[in-house]
């Protein structure tokens, strides 16, 4: 007999499938709101449609799902055989009939709750390998579906935006995305502030500064935009700088 719950009794595990899951119904939601010809608009992402954001939250799911049944039963399951196949395969969705597309999300996203659900609780710490080769446990699988449904649903550009997206997720993947730079070493000369929290991200040397509420940092560190971020002032410099692009995230 299946489960009817997830199996996994930790509770900072079951708050973070929550999150995911939400951020899988609030995808859900910006695209119900989408009729079928929106679809073929484009997306906030250059050369995307819609349509090739919703195949690749669609193909995601999959890739996922085949990640958490590896933790499971031990064999050996790839996200993809290679970038180049994931590339393909999306532009390929984005040529599905919009109900096919429609689809595609719904019973991806399905299918990858099942397997977490189901997933027994030491499995949990198995580890697994990102198509980036990262080599981590199962749990892992539960954050990056999370970014993808919550960045992603603001890419579909129908209303959706960085404020919408819970403020733990937004502070996560803002660790996420520094800790990139400061791997790269692309952070140099470059400070971030969260305005109203203790946040601080970079060179506290800087002579680049910029700042904002989590939610306009967060959309100008994913390269989404700087309207919600400022140029602030250097500490004794006694000047304002412009707001730079954001180094490159992935």
């Amino acid at each position: 007999m299946v489960a009817r719950h997830d199996l996994t009794t930790d509770p900072g595990l079951q708050e973070q499938l929550l999150q995911a899951r939400r951020g899988t119904a609030f995808f859900a939601r910006k695209l119900s709101e989408l009729s079928d010809a929106e679809l073929d608009g484009d997306s906030l992402l250059p050369g995307w449609s819609r349509r090739h954001v919703v195949a690749h939250i669609g193909y995601n799911a999959r890739a996922i799902a085949r990640l958490v049944e590896w933790a499971s039963t031990g064999v050996e399951t790839p996200m993809y055989p290679s970038v180049s196949v994931r590339d393909e395969e999306i532009n390929f969705g984005a040529t599905l009939s919009p109900i096919a597309l429609r689809n595609l999300f719904d019973h991806s996203a399905v299918h990858l709750s099942v397997e977490w659900r189901d997933l027994p609780e030491d499995a949990w710490h198995h580890t697994v390998r990102t198509i980036q080769g990262r080599e981590v446990p199962a749990s892992e699988t539960v954050w990056m579906r999370t970014r993808e449904v919550w960045v992603h649903a603001v890419d579909l550009d129908n209303g959706a935006s960085f404020a919408d997206i819970p403020a733990s997720v937004l502070e996560r993947l803002l660790h996420d995305i520094t800790s990139a730079w400061a791997t790269r070493g692309t952070d140099k000369g470059l400070l971030v502030k969260v305005t109203g929290t203790d946040l601080t991200f970079g060179d506290p040397d800087a002579a680049v500064v910029v700042a904002g509420p989590l939610a306009g940092v967060v959309e100008w560190a994913t390269g989404r935009g700087t309207g919600g971020v400022a140029g602030a002032e250097p500490e004794g410099l006694g000047i304002a700088g412009p707001v730079p692009a954001a180094p490159k995230w992935v």
